[in-house]
C-alpha cells in the first residue's frame, strides 16, 4: 500500500501541472490575440488617415492646376475676375479634415473647374494654347489620381468599419473606444441620372 500511494500522488500532481500549463497557454493565447487584434485595428486607422492625406494631396494639386489654368485664362479674359475670386476663396479656410470636409472642398473645385471651362469656351484661341492643353492633360491625370485615392480611402474605411462590428473584434474595438469612419461620398447632384438633350 505504501508503494502505490506515491504513484497516485505523482499522477495527481502531473494532471494538476498539465491543467495549469493548458490554462496558462489559453490565457497567453487570448492576451496575444487581443493585442494582435488591437494593433491590427490601429494599423487600419492609420491606413485610413494615410489615404485621406492622399485625397488631400490630390485636391491641393487640383487647386494648383486650376490656379495655373486661371492664370492662362486671365491673359485671354482680363474681365473674368469672378472666377479669380472664386479660386482664391476656394483655398482659404480649407483644412484637411474628415471625408465630409474633403467632399465639400472637392465640390468647390468642381464648380471652379466648370467656371474656367465656361471661360475657355468663350475664347477659341485659348483652347489651342499649348500651355493650357498641357495643364488640362495634367488635370485629367490628377482627376484619375483623385478617383483612385477616393476608392482606396473608402476601401480602407469599409474594412475598418467591418472589423468594428464583427464579433469578437468588436470587443477589442469597443475597449479601445474606436468609432466608425465616414465614407467619402459624392454630392447629391452627381448621383442623379444625366439627361442627354440634343
Amino acid at each position: 500500500m505504501i508503494k502505490t500511494m506515491p504513484a497516485l500522488i505523482s499522477v495527481g500532481a502531473v494532471v494538476g501541472i498539465v491543467v495549469a500549463v493548458v490554462l496558462v497557454i489559453i490565457i497567453i493565447s487570448i492576451i496575444g490575440w487581443w493585442i494582435s487584434t488591437g494593433n491590427s485595428l490601429k494599423s487600419q486607422a492609420v491606413k485610413i488617415d494615410e489615404s485621406a492625406s492622399d485625397i488631400d494631396v490630390a485636391l491641393t494639386k487640383r487647386y494648383d492646376l486650376l490656379t495655373k489654368e486661371l492664370g492662362i485664362v486671365k491673359g485671354y479674359a482680363k474681365h473674368e475676375s469672378e472666377t479669380l475670386v472664386g479660386v482664391v476663396e476656394a483655398r482659404t479656410g480649407y483644412k484637411a479634415g474628415d471625408a465630409e470636409e474633403m467632399a465639400k472642398y472637392n465640390n468647390k473645385l468642381d464648380e471652379l473647374a466648370s467656371k474656367i471651362n465656361l471661360v475657355v469656351e468663350r475664347y477659341p484661341d485659348l483652347k489651342a494654347n499649348q500651355n493650357f492643353l498641357s495643364l488640362q492633360a495634367t488635370a485629367a491625370d490628377t482627376e484619375e489620381h483623385l478617383q483612385a485615392s477616393r476608392r482606396l480611402y473608402n476601401s480602407n474605411v469599409s474594412i475598418f468599419n467591418q472589423n468594428l462590428v464583427t464579433f469578437p473584434r468588436s470587443l477589442v474595438a469597443h475597449s479601445l473606444k474606436l468609432q466608425p469612419r465616414k465614407f467619402f461620398q459624392a454630392e447629391e447632384a452627381k448621383r442623379q441620372d444625366v439627361k442627354m438633350e440634343f
